[in-house]
């Protein structure tokens, strides 16, 4: 499950909304255990996504580098050739 969590820091263009609750959803799916929590655990669940989701945003829009932005379609590409690597094609 948190092989799905990606790095969204310093990338050209910049991190979106989407891309933080994705991550923030994936972060409370593995800290919880539950990949779909019950009715009664449900608002909690969605609770903690947003506030994970909006502490991420927080970060990540203050966070400051003096290098160069990455290309996300080179760092998917080098995450693809790694993963062919390590478990074949």
């Amino acid at each position: 499950m948190c092989r799905n969590i990606k790095t969204l820091f310093n990338f050209d263009p910049p991190v979106n909304e989407e891309e933080i609750r994705a991550a923030s959803l994936q972060f409370v799916r593995k800290i919880t255990g539950f990949n779909k929590p019950s009715k009664a655990n449900e608002a909690a669940f969605a609770a903690a996504i947003n506030d994970i989701a909006g502490i991420s945003g927080k970060l990540l829009h203050s966070l400051e580098t003096t290098a160069l932005p990455k290309n996300r379609e080179e760092e998917a590409a080098k995450a693809k050739a790694r993963a062919a690597m390590r478990f074949g094609d």
